[in-house]
């Protein structure tokens, strides 16, 4: 993995630990943050990328996130991407 590449993951998992959307703090969305991760690498579009975040929470949490909140973490998230130059 090159350095570009995990400086962009390493921003990716801040953001989604700011994000803390059922408030239980930093460390209680490992495994979520993982599948986001992959859902950023796999998608372009800032309204798949938000449909899968609130996805993936969900299916976890068994609480619904409004899609709004999912989508501006969206942007941020795919914002980071295209700074790197992966997209």
């Amino acid at each position: 993995m090159n350095l570009e590449l995990s400086e962009m993951n390493l921003k990716l998992v801040m953001i989604l630990q700011e994000w803390d959307p059922f408030e239980v703090g930093e460390e209680g969305y490992d495994v979520e943050i993982a599948e986001v991760m992959d859902a950023v690498h796999e998608l372009h579009h800032p309204s798949d990328l938000a449909k899968k975040i609130q996805a993936i929470y969900e299916r976890t949490f068994e609480k619904w996130i409004p899609l709004q909140e999912c989508t501006k973490v969206s942007y941020k998230l795919l914002a980071v991407k295209m700074n790197t130059g992966e997209a």
